[in-house]
């Protein structure tokens, strides 16, 4: 995404905040709680930075801020695989805002954080479904809000990002899908980036401190190259992103989602493997970086669904 100076000034509060309240031990910590984040985080971002209400219209409460600044806090969160229901909650918003006259007081409470919000593309893994007040479901081109409905978690191989299967028992018509399942494609894209950016910084460190045959590892012209090559995959999976950020459509979407997951994918797997036996053992959080890769891969569409989407708009019908 352009990186306005507001936007960097955003990024770096965000990042401050992750760096002091984020730790590794407080991400375990989090993820291990009954909501499943920290609270007290969730506040500060809420608070100070106004990272729920970004997508949100002043005239409605909210920043009136754009795609990209939403996009950039999931970045920093994603770093650090900080356990946040930002991602459900700013799609939740952006689906009450597709109406014709959207509901003003649920909007207020979901741009101040006070309320929790998912946005139902597969009922049986919905982000934040467990701990949601406010639920929306896009099926069919449609938006329908779910007044009443049912949730239960489902065991997932990633800790940190919690789902659940939710099933509605009352809804009402919300409005025509604007295409949220891009929008949600753009900024779980932007949250890989961040992820795969820190992944590399781990292994990178690791390297220069393991010491073998006298000489730290990464001191080794093959592995030089190799961490040389994790960081150009990311750099350009980070301007395919920020394109997508900028110039939303369904092709950039998938484009976006395609080069994260796979730089995403192969730095983490790069990293265990760079990392030697620690990083399988639970005390090391290389693995949760592993398992962060491999969820975010098949949620919200795998990349072979992504790649028959892409394959459809370029090929013509027979």
């Amino acid at each position: 995404m352009l990186m306005t100076q507001e936007r960097e000034m955003l990024r770096q509060t965000v990042a401050a905040l992750v760096t002091k309240h984020a730790t590794p031990a407080a991400v375990r910590a989090a993820m291990e709680s009954d909501r499943g984040y920290d609270e007290s985080l969730w506040q500060l971002l809420c608070e100070q930075v106004g990272a729920v209400a970004l997508v949100v219209p002043e005239e409605l409460g909210g920043a009136g801020g754009e795609l990209a600044d939403a996009a950039t806090v999931l970045q920093e969160l994603g770093r650090a695989l900080v356990p946040s229901p930002l991602l459900g909650t700013t799609l939740a918003e952006l689906a009450l805002l597709a109406a014709p006259e959207p509901d003003v007081q649920t909007l207020a409470a979901l741009a101040e954080g006070s309320s929790i919000g998912a946005l139902v593309f597969d009922p049986d893994y919905v982000v934040n479904g467990d701990i949601a007040d406010v639920v929306v479901a896009a099926s069919g081109g449609q938006l329908s809000r779910w007044t009443r409905f049912s949730a239960r978690p489902v065991a997932t191989m990633d800790p940190t990002r919690r789902l659940a299967r939710v099933q509605p028992e009352d809804c009402v018509p919300v409005g025509p899908d604007p295409g949220l399942a891009d929008t949600a494609a753009i900024l779980l894209a932007a949250e890989q980036i961040g992820a795969a950016e820190r992944c590399l910084e781990l292994t990178v460190e690791y390297t220069k401190s393991r010491v073998q045959f006298g000489r730290p590892i990464g001191s080794f012209q093959a592995l030089k190259h190799r961490m040389a090559d994790l960081y150009v995959a990311i750099a350009a999976a980070r301007a395919v992103v920020a394109d997508a950020c900028n110039q939303p459509s369904p092709t950039n979407a998938a484009t976006a989602r395609l080069a994260a997951t796979e730089a995403l994918s192969r730095v983490a797997a790069e990293g265990i493997q760079l990392h030697g036996g620690i990083a399988i053992t639970w005390e090391h959080d290389m693995h949760l970086y592993f398992k962060r890769a491999h969820g975010s891969a098949q949620l919200l569409g795998s990349p072979r669904e992504l790649l028959r989407q892409l394959e459809a708009e370029v090929l013509p019908t027979p």
